[in-house]
């Protein structure tokens, strides 16, 4: 536990989730309000709850930084719509991503998730994340996250706001952050024009977020160098 905060899970209004209309706005008015929000997995092994505490907004075609801003594909196709549903992406080759899908449908924009605080089902957490040194780190960082929560591609489309108890991804109004406490600034690793945007939010202090990397390029291994 974090010395000094309420870790009771915050589900007092029972599995409501946030209506569609909440994701149905511009990403620079969602991605900030899902501070302090409650995002739920529904896994085999039992319900996963995840305060979040950083975000990223990516304004797809209109955003040099985004998945979408070359138009639509297979890969990417989830971000165009409806609102209110995940994108969820491979990087790297190992790593998965959780979005959730904003604005209004046909314009692709989303809002990344990239750290927060599991509040209910710490074990499940803990089990998928051996490494973690304290549950501060157990989703610090959005590879992290993803591998807490159990989340790849099979996710990808997910209604959030189907209102089934049993949806394996649903967001509850939690208690949204007070506005002296949200900061903004840069995205973590993005390149180009992209770079410019300060559209990475987080809970000031909190032991959760993760720490702001600037982009670097991707080494490129000896036998490509050498052709």
């Amino acid at each position: 536990m974090f010395a000094g905060r309420d870790r009771t899970p915050l589900a007092e209004d029972g599995h409501t989730c946030v209506p569609r209309t909440f994701f149905d706005r511009p990403v620079l008015d969602v991605a900030p309000d899902l501070l302090g929000r409650v995002l739920v997995r529904t896994t085999q092994e039992g319900p996963m709850q995840l305060r979040i505490t950083e975000v990223e907004a990516y304004a797809g075609e209109a955003d040099p930084g985004s998945h979408a801003y070359r138009g639509k594909t297979n890969r990417n196709a989830s971000m165009f719509g409806p609102p209110g549903h995940a994108y969820v992406y491979f990087i790297y080759g190992m790593w998965f991503s959780l979005n959730l899908v904003c604005g209004p449908e046909g314009h692709a924009s989303g809002v990344l998730l990239r750290a927060g605080e599991i509040l209910e089902g710490q074990e499940q957490a803990r089990h998928r994340r051996p490494k973690a040194r304290s549950d501060a780190e157990l989703a610090k960082g959005p590879a992290r996250l993803a591998t807490a929560l159990d989340v790849d591609r099979t996710l990808n489309g997910t209604d959030l706001c189907s209102g089934d108890p049993a949806a394996p991804l649903t967001v509850l109004p939690g208690r949204p952050g007070a506005p002296g406490t949200i900061r903004n600034g840069p995205r973590t690793g993005v390149s180009g024009e992209g770079a410019v945007h300060p559209w990475r939010f987080w809970l000031a202090d909190d032991p959760t977020v993760s720490p702001y990397r600037a982009h670097q390029p991707r080494r490129r291994r000896k036998s490509q160098e050498a052709t």
